[in-house]
């Protein structure tokens, strides 16, 4: 009797492992996903600055911002059509010694869609998954020549 109950544990530890190690690698790669959601997030953020600084030069359009913050998305692994980019000036005063003199505010804002988990539901057979809207901004002053 006792002879039958140790061998009808016999290969147990494969039956759980079969069970666990589905979970366990959906677990990493949904770890590693949302890695990359965060790297994309630091790219789009810093293309973004990169953008609003190129926007507050002197004798920059829209294009020039647009091209800049796509080729820093690009350096940065995101590849072509890394979502909208949208550039605006608003007028502000900016206080001196000497008084408030006008000047202007550049905001450019980089909306990007991160499919999360998606690819990662689909090697075991699911349909789940969905985008996550990444919405960066960045606000510098609009940089002048200073008066002779």
């Amino acid at each position: 009797m006792i002879r039958q109950l140790r061998h009808a544990d016999t290969g147990s530890e494969v039956i759980e492992m079969a069970v666990v190690t589905p979970l366990l690698l959906l677990l990493i790669l949904g770890m590693v996903d949302f890695g990359f959601l965060f790297q994309r997030y630091v790219v789009l953020t810093n293309a973004a600055a990169e953008g609003a600084r190129v926007a507050s030069l002197p004798g920059f359009n829209q294009a020039d911002v647009q091209a800049r913050v796509a080729a820093y998305a690009l350096a940065g692994g995101i590849g072509p059509g890394a979502g909208a980019v949208t550039a605006s000036s608003e007028p502000v005063s900016i206080v001196t010694p000497g008084g408030t003199s006008p000047g202007s505010r550049v905001t450019v804002a980089h909306v990007y869609n991160f499919q999360f988990v998606g690819p990662i539901v689909a090697l075991v057979g699911g349909s789940m998954g969905g985008t996550v809207t990444l919405t960066s901004r960045s606000v510098v002053r609009h940089q002048v020549a200073a008066a002779p």
